[in-house]
């Protein structure tokens, strides 16, 4: 006969403990890098086998001489994400070009995987572009849809369309997608 000790339940753990398998989960995390190192950043996380990216966008600029040239720029400026472990946190602090992990008081805060497939997609890659800041808008959800429960502001615009704004809240930094109108519902509003 085997005794077996008992095992607390995951809700009678004390606040302060992480579950193990918190601990061992891999969770995106925002990775603040040095002006202009974000692609530095990503090779040195790469060789540290640490699934990292930048998402990046086109834009055509104008030279002084009316020359056009594509340019591709970070959509976040001095920002990567990382895939890492909570135990990992220490190798991607110490690798060249990163300043720190996006967060807060309590320590590195988790992007979740949702926003990252929405940066991520084929399908909205070519019309994410920056945004400065939130104008005064309906929050809203996508309803359907690989993107599914992404939570932003709507912005309306004066050519008739909508544009989808996800707000990355640990970097403070925002992106514009577009959406269909029918694709969105309003989001729930509560304390």
């Amino acid at each position: 006969m085997s005794i077996t000790p008992a095992v607390p339940a995951f809700s009678e753990l004390p606040s302060g403990v992480a579950p193990l398998e918190r601990r061992m989960r891999r969770e995106w995390f925002a990775v603040f890098t040095r002006h202009q190192h974000e692609s530095s950043v990503v090779k040195h996380l790469e060789r540290r086998a640490v699934e990292a990216f930048v998402p990046v966008y086109e834009s055509v600029h104008v030279w002084k001489n009316r020359q056009k040239k594509r340019i591709v720029s970070p959509l976040f400026p001095s920002y990567v994400f990382a895939r890492i472990r909570r135990s990992e946190i220490g190798a991607v602090l110490g690798s060249p070009g990163v300043v720190r992990l996006a967060g807060n008081l309590s320590g590195p805060v988790a992007v979740s995987d949702a926003e990252i497939e929405l940066l991520r997609s084929e399908r909205y890659r070519n019309g994410l572009r920056p945004f400065s800041g939130l104008a005064a808008g309906e929050r809203v959800r996508i309803a359907r849809g690989a993107m599914k429960g992404v939570e932003g502001m709507l912005v309306r615009r004066n050519d008739g369309g909508s544009r989808f704004v996800l707000r990355v809240d640990c970097i403070q930094q925002s992106v514009t997608v577009a959406v269909a109108a029918e694709d969105l519902e309003p989001a729930e509003t509560g304390a």
